[in-house]
Protein backbone atom coordinates (compact mmCIF):
# COMPACT_ATOMS: atom_id res chain seq x y z
CA UNK A 1 0.00 0.00 0.00
CA UNK A 2 1.47 3.18 -1.22
CA UNK A 3 2.17 5.58 1.95
CA UNK A 4 0.47 8.78 1.43
CA UNK A 5 2.27 12.44 1.42
CA UNK A 6 0.94 15.85 2.07
CA UNK A 7 2.90 18.61 0.52
CA UNK A 8 3.15 21.54 3.04
CA UNK A 9 2.82 24.53 0.55
CA UNK A 10 3.84 27.33 3.01
CA UNK A 11 7.50 27.52 1.38
CA UNK A 12 9.31 26.31 -1.80
CA UNK A 13 10.58 23.44 0.10
CA UNK A 14 7.50 22.19 -0.31
CA UNK A 15 8.09 19.39 2.03
CA UNK A 16 6.15 15.51 1.32
CA UNK A 17 5.56 14.31 4.61
CA UNK A 18 4.17 11.13 5.61
CA UNK A 19 1.41 10.61 8.70
CA UNK A 20 3.16 11.82 11.81
CA UNK A 21 6.35 13.59 10.12
CA UNK A 22 7.97 16.82 10.04
CA UNK A 23 9.17 19.11 7.89
CA UNK A 24 12.98 20.72 7.48
CA UNK A 25 12.09 23.45 9.32
CA UNK A 26 11.07 21.10 12.49
CA UNK A 27 7.90 22.98 13.18
CA UNK A 28 5.08 21.92 10.66
CA UNK A 29 4.03 18.21 10.99
CA UNK A 30 1.54 16.53 8.51
CA UNK A 31 -0.94 15.69 11.58
CA UNK A 32 -3.86 12.85 10.17
CA UNK A 33 -3.41 14.07 6.24
CA UNK A 34 -2.87 17.82 7.03
CA UNK A 35 -0.30 20.09 7.32
CA UNK A 36 -0.40 21.42 11.51
CA UNK A 37 1.83 24.23 13.04
CA UNK A 38 2.91 22.17 15.94
CA UNK A 39 5.15 25.04 17.12
CA UNK A 40 1.37 26.82 17.59
CA UNK A 41 2.32 29.23 20.86
CA UNK A 42 4.74 27.50 21.77
CA UNK A 43 7.45 30.47 23.02
CA UNK A 44 10.98 30.06 23.46
CA UNK A 45 11.90 34.00 24.15
CA UNK A 46 9.98 37.07 25.12
CA UNK A 47 11.60 40.36 25.93
CA UNK A 48 10.63 44.09 25.47
CA UNK A 49 13.01 45.58 23.30
CA UNK A 50 13.74 48.94 21.27
CA UNK A 51 12.47 48.62 18.53
CA UNK A 52 15.87 49.31 16.76
CA UNK A 53 17.02 46.23 17.82
CA UNK A 54 14.57 44.09 15.05
CA UNK A 55 16.22 46.17 13.10
CA UNK A 56 13.53 48.88 12.25
CA UNK A 57 15.28 52.59 12.54
CA UNK A 58 12.12 54.34 10.76
CA UNK A 59 9.13 52.56 12.45
CA UNK A 60 8.22 54.34 15.49
CA UNK A 61 11.90 55.33 16.33
CA UNK A 62 12.59 55.41 20.35
CA UNK A 63 9.83 53.11 20.81
CA UNK A 64 9.26 49.82 22.46
CA UNK A 65 8.40 46.64 21.55
CA UNK A 66 7.21 43.39 22.60
CA UNK A 67 9.52 40.43 21.32
CA UNK A 68 8.35 36.44 20.85
CA UNK A 69 9.74 33.68 19.34
CA UNK A 70 9.04 30.27 19.12
CA UNK A 71 11.64 27.62 17.63
CA UNK A 72 12.15 26.08 13.78
CA UNK A 73 13.45 28.09 10.42
CA UNK A 74 12.86 26.74 7.05
CA UNK A 75 16.54 28.00 6.62
CA UNK A 76 19.78 26.30 6.61
CA UNK A 77 22.34 28.84 7.32
CA UNK A 78 25.89 27.70 8.39
CA UNK A 79 26.63 30.90 10.15
CA UNK A 80 22.91 31.81 12.44
CA UNK A 81 23.27 33.47 15.29
CA UNK A 82 19.94 31.74 16.96
CA UNK A 83 20.40 28.27 16.21
CA UNK A 84 19.78 27.56 19.78
CA UNK A 85 16.38 27.79 19.66
CA UNK A 86 16.69 27.81 15.55
CA UNK A 87 17.44 24.54 14.79
CA UNK A 88 15.58 23.35 17.34
CA UNK A 89 12.90 20.46 17.11
CA UNK A 90 9.85 20.21 19.41
CA UNK A 91 10.75 18.83 23.02
CA UNK A 92 14.44 19.98 22.77
CA UNK A 93 13.63 23.47 24.31
CA UNK A 94 11.66 24.61 27.40
CA UNK A 95 8.75 26.38 26.01
CA UNK A 96 6.26 28.62 27.46
CA UNK A 97 2.24 28.08 25.74
CA UNK A 98 0.94 31.57 24.94
CA UNK A 99 -1.99 31.45 22.93
CA UNK A 100 -3.27 34.40 21.01
CA UNK A 101 -5.75 35.76 23.54
CA UNK A 102 -3.24 35.59 26.24
CA UNK A 103 0.08 37.58 23.80
CA UNK A 104 -2.95 40.18 23.16
CA UNK A 105 -3.52 40.61 26.72
CA UNK A 106 0.42 40.69 27.54
CA UNK A 107 1.16 43.25 24.76
CA UNK A 108 -2.02 45.58 26.27
CA UNK A 109 -0.52 45.29 29.26
CA UNK A 110 3.13 46.27 28.49
CA UNK A 111 1.87 49.15 26.75
CA UNK A 112 -0.24 50.38 29.83
CA UNK A 113 3.05 49.96 31.88
CA UNK A 114 5.68 51.02 29.43
CA UNK A 115 4.26 52.17 26.33
CA UNK A 116 5.03 49.19 24.45
CA UNK A 117 3.37 49.57 20.53
CA UNK A 118 2.86 46.46 19.47
CA UNK A 119 4.26 42.41 19.06
CA UNK A 120 7.35 41.71 16.98
CA UNK A 121 8.05 38.47 16.28
CA UNK A 122 11.06 37.38 15.89
CA UNK A 123 14.43 35.27 17.37
CA UNK A 124 13.74 32.05 15.16
CA UNK A 125 11.59 32.25 11.97
CA UNK A 126 8.12 33.64 12.44
CA UNK A 127 6.74 32.44 8.87
CA UNK A 128 6.77 28.61 10.18
CA UNK A 129 4.16 29.65 12.53
CA UNK A 130 2.11 30.72 10.22
CA UNK A 131 -1.72 30.11 12.00
CA UNK A 132 -0.30 31.64 15.19
CA UNK A 133 0.90 34.66 13.16
CA UNK A 134 -1.96 35.67 11.57
CA UNK A 135 -4.41 34.32 15.06
CA UNK A 136 -2.35 36.57 17.14
CA UNK A 137 -2.56 39.67 14.28
CA UNK A 138 -5.61 39.66 14.42
CA UNK A 139 -6.48 40.48 17.56
CA UNK A 140 -3.59 42.48 18.32
CA UNK A 141 -5.12 44.68 15.48
CA UNK A 142 -8.60 44.78 17.37
CA UNK A 143 -6.67 46.45 20.18
CA UNK A 144 -4.90 49.01 17.91
CA UNK A 145 -1.39 47.53 18.31
CA UNK A 146 1.17 46.67 15.57
CA UNK A 147 2.45 43.42 14.23
CA UNK A 148 6.38 43.61 12.97
CA UNK A 149 8.02 40.56 11.31
CA UNK A 150 11.49 40.01 11.43
CA UNK A 151 11.68 37.21 8.84
CA UNK A 152 13.52 35.67 5.74
CA UNK A 153 11.03 36.13 3.18
CA UNK A 154 10.56 32.91 2.07
CA UNK A 155 7.10 31.95 1.60
CA UNK A 156 4.84 31.04 -1.23
CA UNK A 157 3.13 33.84 -3.23
CA UNK A 158 -0.84 32.60 -1.97
CA UNK A 159 -0.06 32.27 2.01
CA UNK A 160 2.09 36.07 1.66
CA UNK A 161 -0.99 37.50 0.57
CA UNK A 162 -3.30 36.39 2.97
CA UNK A 163 -0.44 37.49 5.74
CA UNK A 164 0.11 40.70 4.52
CA UNK A 165 -3.10 42.86 5.46
CA UNK A 166 -2.04 41.71 8.77
CA UNK A 167 1.32 43.05 8.86
CA UNK A 168 2.42 46.64 10.11
CA UNK A 169 6.12 46.07 9.17
CA UNK A 170 8.88 43.68 8.27
CA UNK A 171 12.18 43.67 8.65
CA UNK A 172 13.17 40.96 5.96
CA UNK A 173 16.73 39.59 5.05
CA UNK A 174 18.19 39.44 1.92
CA UNK A 175 20.63 37.57 2.62
CA UNK A 176 22.65 38.02 -0.22
CA UNK A 177 21.93 38.73 -3.81
CA UNK A 178 23.02 35.72 -5.97
CA UNK A 179 21.10 31.74 -6.42
CA UNK A 180 24.59 30.68 -5.64
CA UNK A 181 24.71 32.21 -2.01
CA UNK A 182 20.75 30.87 -1.82
CA UNK A 183 21.68 27.72 -2.65
CA UNK A 184 24.54 27.71 0.10
CA UNK A 185 21.78 27.83 3.16
CA UNK A 186 19.47 26.13 0.94
CA UNK A 187 16.58 28.50 -0.23
CA UNK A 188 15.45 30.89 -3.43
CA UNK A 189 16.42 34.01 -3.37
CA UNK A 190 13.24 35.07 -5.76
CA UNK A 191 11.29 33.76 -3.11
CA UNK A 192 12.64 36.77 -0.84
CA UNK A 193 12.73 39.18 -3.51
CA UNK A 194 9.04 38.89 -4.61
CA UNK A 195 8.13 39.06 -0.26
CA UNK A 196 10.29 42.27 -0.54
CA UNK A 197 8.07 43.70 -3.39
CA UNK A 198 4.82 42.44 -2.68
CA UNK A 199 5.34 43.66 1.04
CA UNK A 200 6.12 47.04 -0.08
CA UNK A 201 3.23 47.50 -2.87
CA UNK A 202 0.85 45.54 0.29
CA UNK A 203 1.74 49.02 2.38
CA UNK A 204 3.81 47.43 4.79
CA UNK A 205 6.84 49.54 6.55
CA UNK A 206 9.48 46.95 5.02
CA UNK A 207 12.86 47.62 6.22
CA UNK A 208 16.24 45.43 4.29
CA UNK A 209 18.96 43.12 5.94
CA UNK A 210 22.03 41.96 4.37
CA UNK A 211 24.49 39.93 6.67
CA UNK A 212 28.34 40.83 4.91
CA UNK A 213 30.04 37.94 4.99
CA UNK A 214 33.41 37.99 3.52
CA UNK A 215 33.86 35.88 0.23
CA UNK A 216 30.60 34.73 0.43
CA UNK A 217 28.27 38.20 -0.63
CA UNK A 218 30.40 41.05 0.02
CA UNK A 219 31.16 41.72 -3.15
CA UNK A 220 30.94 45.47 -4.34
CA UNK A 221 29.67 44.67 -7.75
CA UNK A 222 26.75 42.30 -6.01
CA UNK A 223 25.87 45.50 -3.60
CA UNK A 224 25.69 47.54 -6.20
CA UNK A 225 23.04 45.16 -8.01
CA UNK A 226 21.58 44.56 -4.96
CA UNK A 227 20.84 48.23 -3.91
CA UNK A 228 19.70 49.05 -7.51
CA UNK A 229 17.22 46.59 -7.76
CA UNK A 230 15.77 47.80 -3.85
CA UNK A 231 16.16 51.28 -4.88
CA UNK A 232 13.64 49.98 -8.86
CA UNK A 233 11.28 49.62 -5.53
CA UNK A 234 11.62 52.57 -3.79
CA UNK A 235 14.97 54.33 -2.29
CA UNK A 236 12.85 55.07 0.41
CA UNK A 237 13.60 51.23 1.35
CA UNK A 238 16.14 50.89 3.89
CA UNK A 239 19.08 48.89 4.06
CA UNK A 240 21.20 47.60 7.03
CA UNK A 241 24.60 46.24 6.38
CA UNK A 242 25.19 44.23 9.40
CA UNK A 243 28.79 42.72 9.73
CA UNK A 244 29.58 39.03 10.36
CA UNK A 245 30.78 37.48 13.39
CA UNK A 246 31.94 33.66 13.05
CA UNK A 247 28.81 31.66 14.57
CA UNK A 248 27.48 28.48 14.72
CA UNK A 249 29.07 25.84 11.74
CA UNK A 250 30.75 28.50 9.99
CA UNK A 251 34.81 30.00 10.89
CA UNK A 252 34.74 32.58 8.17
CA UNK A 253 36.84 35.54 9.85
CA UNK A 254 34.68 38.42 10.77
CA UNK A 255 33.94 41.63 8.34
CA UNK A 256 36.42 44.19 8.16
CA UNK A 257 34.64 47.43 9.04
CA UNK A 258 36.27 48.86 6.38
CA UNK A 259 34.49 46.57 3.87
CA UNK A 260 30.84 46.71 5.61
CA UNK A 261 31.74 50.63 4.81
CA UNK A 262 33.14 50.09 1.40
CA UNK A 263 28.98 48.16 0.77
CA UNK A 264 27.27 51.24 2.36
CA UNK A 265 29.05 53.71 -0.01
CA UNK A 266 27.68 51.94 -3.08
CA UNK A 267 24.37 51.15 -1.78
CA UNK A 268 24.15 54.88 -0.82
CA UNK A 269 24.43 55.69 -4.60
CA UNK A 270 20.95 54.30 -4.65
CA UNK A 271 19.26 54.30 -1.37
CA UNK A 272 19.10 57.24 1.00
CA UNK A 273 18.65 55.07 4.26
CA UNK A 274 21.98 52.91 4.63
CA UNK A 275 22.87 51.63 8.21
CA UNK A 276 25.56 49.82 9.69
CA UNK A 277 25.22 46.94 12.56
CA UNK A 278 27.31 44.78 14.80
CA UNK A 279 29.98 47.50 14.47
Amino acid sequence: MKEHRVVCGLCPHHCELTEGQTGLCAARTNVGGKIACTNYGKLTSIALDPIEKKPLCHFHPGSLILSVGSYGCNLLCPFCQNHEISRAKAGELRVEHVPPEALAQLAEDTRTRYGNIGVAFTYNEPLVSYEYLIDCAKLLHEKNLAVVLVTNGQICSAPLEKLLPHVNAMNIDLKGFTQAFYDWIGSDLETTKTAIQRAFEANVHVEVTTLAIPGRNDNEKEMDVEAHWLASISPEIPLHLSRYFPRYHCDIPMTPVEQLQRLQSVAQKYLHHVHLGNV
